[in-house]
């Protein structure tokens, strides 16, 4: 069979591949639907069963690639070419690849940590995280390189024509010869793209519980906030599924350009929103730095005291909580407000002065490989996020006049108000009330709970409980 033919008639299939997107988004969507519970089911099921298909597969791959004496794949995998080491891009791509890979760039630890309990080990966790994921794509790694060395007949270039093409041009063909005859080869293949599909799922799953998980928090009802997440994730997948099917003339393979445009944009994003998190352990160190100051009626600045009170106040606060097995020394500091700031800032400029200098006509938005691209999708997708998180996240609109929607919106007749923020026990988590932060504030309750009728005020008078109460004290 021409593996080229079948991936070409498949992406230039849009009904096919609009299919399998909206699939892929149903089957995340009742992943998530019922809470924390039912995702730790399908991804304890799902990571079982990926660890054991890789495993399957690495061995089939290693049989295959010491077959003909040698293990010329392993040696490659990890052998060194010191001449990458000075460009900047590969430096960039490996950052972005652990920011995706490991979730660093999108918050995802910090959306699970509400499922957690208040003494969780966050160190351990956070450790074996990073050991899990890095074997997993080792092993991986290796089974790709193994079976393709074992069996195509000029490997390098099969490697260097990127992921898609290795995955789905150059792997069946790999798996076609194995050893053992069709039943094995069918085993083969079933198992390595089954083992993929499992994958994909668990990261596309924590990746729509991070959006839907913000607005569960601001009040939403998790039903409607999984059906708009996963709405919105088709609508938007669109372009990708269906625009800029080209056809490369000197091989002859049809790639999806504008889903590599994103991947190669948004890539690169995850590093900026890696500065946002650390910009927000930096602003915690110092407010709580300033709060040490106004305690001890301190007004001057002093570099040591704000090493002592601020700089460590995060990992204090919020890592060496006295329930962690390993203690995280000031080392971790050095890494948050000196290393992490200083690698950003010389990778980012080096790779832009790479781009102005070696790339054509940088600055032309259509250059799928320039700079302005790049800004101008950073740029409409923060202003856009900027504008529902003020509008419709945080805030709610509050018509001052008659006028109906959209009326009242377009012409301005509203005001912001705060939405409540509801530091519940999440849907499923084992973890009782008062174990969360906030959990002995009288107006935190966990969502479906009965209210009480009446409540005792600051001032001790007896006042009738309702939402409007509620939710004013929250706000």
């Amino acid at each position: 069979m021409d593996t080229t033919e079948v991936w070409n008639s498949f992406l230039q299939s849009r009904g096919e591949v609009i299919l399998y997107q909206a699939l892929a988004v149903v089957i995340t969507m009742a992943a998530i639907w019922k809470g924390a519970k039912a995702i730790e089911k399908v991804n304890v099921t799902l990571m079982i069963s990926l660890f054991v298909l890789l495993f399957v597969a690495l061995f089939l791959a290693f049989v295959m690639d010491v077959k003909d004496g040698s293990l010329d794949g392993f040696v490659y995998m990890f052998s060194i070419q010191p001449e990458y080491l000075l460009e900047p891009e590969t430096w960039i791509n490996g950052l972005s690849q652990s920011a995706w890979s490991c979730s660093a760039g999108m918050g995802m630890a910090i959306t699970y940590s509400v499922y957690m309990r208040k003494d969780e080990d966050t160190t351990l966790n956070a450790a074996t995280m990073c050991l899990a994921n890095n074997s997993i794509s080792i092993i991986a790694g290796l089974t790709v390189m193994m079976a393709v060395f074992a069996v195509v007949a000029d490997p390098l270039s099969a490697v260097s024509g990127g992921s898609s093409a290795i995955t789905f041009l150059v792997l069946p063909e790999v798996f076609a010869q194995a050893p053992g005859g069709p039943i094995v080869q069918l085993i083969m293949v079933a198992v390595f793209f089954l083992a993929l599909s499992f994958a994909a799922l668990t990261s596309m799953i924590s990746t729509v519980e991070l959006c839907v998980r913000n607005f569960v928090d601001h009040g939403f009802d998790r039903s409607q906030s999984v059906a708009f997440t996963g709405l919105t994730i088709f609508i938007f997948g669109l372009p990708s599924a269906m625009l800029l099917i080209w056809v490369d003339p000197g091989t002859g393979v049809a790639f999806p350009a504008f889903l590599e445009v994103q991947d190669h944009i948004w890539g690169y994003g995850l590093m900026f929103s890696g500065l946002f998190i650390a910009y927000s352990i930096w602003s915690y160190g110092w407010s709580r730095y300033k709060e040490w100051q106004l305690k001890n009626n301190i007004e001057e600045f002093d570099f040591r005291d704000f090493l002592d009170h601020g700089v460590s106040a995060f990992r204090d606060d919020f890592i060496n909580t006295g329930d962690n097995d390993w203690w995280i020394g000031r080392w971790w500091d050095v890494i948050m407000y000196i290393g992490f700031p200083l690698m950003f800032g010389v990778l980012i400029l080096s790779y832009f002065g790479d781009l102005l200098t070696n790339v054509h006509d940088p600055w032309n938005p259509t250059n799928t490989h320039g700079i302005s691209i790049i800004l101008l999708f950073w740029g409409v997708t923060a202003g856009l996020f900027i504008g529902l998180n003020r509008y419709i996240l945080a805030n709610r609109m509050v018509p001052t006049s008659d006028a109906p929607w959209p009326l009242y919106v377009l012409t301005g007749n509203f005001e912001l108000e705060p939405r409540p923020l509801y530091r519940n026990v999440p849907e499923g988590a084992d973890a009782p009330i008062h174990m969360l932060p906030g959990g002995d504030d009288p107006f935190v309750v966990q969502r479906g709970e009965q209210l009480p009728d009446y409540f005792v005020d600051q001032y001790g008078d007896k006042r009738p409980h309702s939402i409007s109460t509620i939710e004013s004290e929250l706000a």
